[in-house]
């Protein structure tokens, strides 16, 4: 099958800066996409080469088999949705809805019927006669995502849409756009830096940094298994821990960690037979403490140095080999600075980097 959306070999440069570098991504029918990174990675100016709103330096871009790389956003069967709502505030919000098809000639019953079917989907039929300032964010924002919609577009393109609002808000939103997409399967294309909205939304994450894709998978392989160090530290919250440390494959892997060698029994090595320095990542939340702690492989004692309570869970701040050490307990579990407490992991849940250009081994 061919794919929705295909980027081949883009470049922009934006004078001597260099913004997207011989980017290659190919989005399936009916796909949805997340575009994640810090700011200044290049994914909001990846989505606007998409819409059309820049032009690349290099590459092509084809949508649907078309060739599109220069052709007027209008007319690349596109539906973007952007930070900021961006509605008219002297019309309503049937007038929104209603503005662009009017102008593209469509005929009254039509507009009609797309207006009724995106109302119902985004369930705002009883805002329809209000205007933008009679409206929560929230719900703007539905208005702008239904603007979208109302064009009966293939591919949808999503720049940062809940950026703007309150955490709840967001979380709300977040479930309406999945079920949006379930409901329609189309194309979508999401751009944020909240890695939560990438994590529950995407089929696939591309997590970009400098212009460049650093890992393009699904969700739960670039949680398990990130393919470079900086994919690991960027993916999770708290972020993954990091000890230095030399990896021993001469006979039974191992590493040494606070004195103590970590046999990595059931790590699946994507270049076995490497010895030398490396990078040994844990993720906080498969650090065990108590009697799970006791039947881990790897087994520590830490000090606790400062406890975050978060209600259902407490992040322990600590340090372990001087590496700085965060991991969970229990919400209900006190704990004071000073205590100490025993940890326990099972490397086959680690993830090993090479110092040198920081790939996953």
């Amino acid at each position: 099958m061919q794919p929705s959306v295909s980027i081949q070999n883009l470049k922009l440069d934006f004078g001597s800066v260099s913004v997207l570098r011989d980017l290659n991504l190919d989005i399936g029918q009916g796909e949805f996409l997340v575009l994640l990174g810090s700011s200044g990675c290049g994914k909001s100016t990846l989505l606007n080469c998409i819409a059309g709103l820049l032009e690349p330096t290099e590459g092509a871009i084809h949508i649907n088999g078309q060739n599109v790389t220069w052709a007027e956003p209008s007319d690349r069967g596109i539906g973007m949705v952007f930070q900021s709502y961006a509605l008219y505030p002297q019309m309503t919000v049937e007038g929104n809805l209603t503005f662009g098809l009017k102008n593209a000639k469509m005929p009254k019953e039509e507009i009609k019927r797309r207006v009724a079917r995106a109302a119902e989907v985004l369930q705002i039929e009883p805002l329809l006669k209000r205007k933008p300032a009679a409206l929560s964010g929230g719900q703007r924002q539905r208005v702008a995502i239904g603007r979208a919609l109302v064009r009966d577009v293939d591919v949808f393109l999503f720049d940062e849409p809940l950026s703007n609002l309150d955490a709840k808000l967001r979380a709300d939103l977040r479930v309406e756009i999945k079920r949006l997409h379930q409901r329609l399967r189309n194309t979508m294309i999401y751009v944020t830096h909240d890695q939560v909205e990438a994590m529950t939304l995407a089929d696939r994450i591309a997590i970009m940094k400098g212009g460049v894709v650093m890992q393009l998978d699904a969700p739960g392989v670039i949680y398990n298994k990130p393919a470079n160090k900086y994919v690991a530290d960027f993916i999770g919250s708290p972020s993954m821990n990091f000890f230095a440390t030399t990896l021993d494959s001469t006979r039974e892997p191992k590493v040494r960690i606070a004195g103590k060698d970590v046999y990595l029994t059931g790590y699946e090595f994507t270049r076995p037979g490497i010895s030398g320095d490396v990078w040994f990542g844990i993720r906080p939340e498969h650090i065990v403490t108590g009697e799970l702690a006791d039947m881990a492989p790897a087994q520590f004692e830490v000090a606790a140095e400062l406890a975050e309570p978060m209600g259902a869970e407490t992040l322990i701040w600590s340090t372990l080999d001087g590496a700085p050490l965060r991991f969970r307990v229990d919400g209900q579990m006190t704990v004071s600075p000073g205590d100490m407490i025993r940890i326990g992991f099972d490397p086959a849940r680690a993830s090993i980097f090479d110092t040198v250009e920081e790939l996953r081994i």
